[in-house]
């Protein structure tokens, strides 16, 4: 018999018993985890310093831009000396230690809150998982549940049949554990249509992804990273705020409003002869 002419038939308590309790577990236990993910993750607090931090680099640049041109020279040296002095004293500085002490991911707040919430999200991806998968293997092991509607190669085999060890079955026949992993991969537009665009329950790549975080070498860099470079910042700034050149903006504003509007003069007056 050829897998061209191959045929199995199913009992239809398969469908009711297995292949649909399984998807539908799999939906109950997305909307839980969606639910559970937003319970378990800590409200944002207000950063007061970081913004300060933020603010003050925003106030150097738009000195040294064209809005400086607008102050007088007295005023413009005046902010140039004190943005220069402050940056120097580490005065706006989120975490004034930074200069002095080598930067620790585990003494910023922020950065362990960051961590703790990407723990809680893989820990509620991964225990659902883990059980429901255990739950197939333990009561569904070896059943066949559908059949694809379009062919596939032998390569498809190994994927989609799983736990059922024969050698000459149709490669479009699929098993209760892979069924599990096509829902696994495939419900994330079930999920968008009862959940929002935003939700937790997405179970795709994308957040197998977040796991990576955890990785040294990768979410765990950036806070290592980010008092030096805050601090490298700060110092660029005051080095081109020392360097910075004031010119006054109403310089020559003169012949810039005759250029402007003095072609047009004569076409008034014109018209205002015409209307006369």
């Amino acid at each position: 018999m050829t897998q061209d002419s191959q045929q199995i038939f199913l009992d239809p308590a398969i469908r009711d018993w297995v292949l649909i309790p399984i998807m539908l577990v799999m939906v109950l236990v997305g909307v839980l985890r969606h639910y559970a993910t937003q319970l378990m993750m800590s409200m944002p607090k207000g950063n007061f310093r970081g913004v300060r931090e933020s603010a003050a680099l925003m106030r150097a640049r738009t000195l040294r831009g064209p809005p400086g041109t607008i102050l007088s020279y007295e005023a413009f040296m005046a902010r140039v000396r004190y943005l220069a002095a402050s940056f120097d004293k580490g005065a706006y500085l989120k975490n004034p230690n930074a200069a002095t002490a080598a930067a620790n991911p585990m003494s910023d707040p922020a950065g362990m809150e960051a961590m703790m919430d990407m723990l809680k999200k893989n820990m509620v991806m991964i225990v659902p998982q883990t059980l429901i998968m255990s739950w197939i293997t333990f009561f569904f092991s070896g059943f066949v549940l559908i059949k694809l509607p379009f062919p596939l190669t032998v390569r498809f085999k190994a994927m989609l049949q799983r736990g059922v060890d024969t050698a000459d079955m149709d490669v479009t026949w699929v098993s209760s554990l892979s069924w599990y992993f096509l829902n696994l991969f495939g419900l994330r537009s079930i999920f968008t249509l009862i959940l929002g665009q935003d939700n937790a329950a997405g179970t795709d790549m994308n957040q197998m992804q977040m796991m990576g975080g955890m990785m040294p070498g990768m979410g765990a860099a950036q806070p290592m990273q980010q008092p030096a470079e805050i601090l490298n910042l700060f110092k660029n700034e005051k080095e081109l705020l020392e360097l910075a050149q004031w010119e006054s903006g109403l310089k020559g504003v003169e012949l810039r409003v005759l250029e402007l509007y003095g072609e047009r003069s004569p076409e008034l007056t014109l018209d205002e002869k015409k209307r006369a």
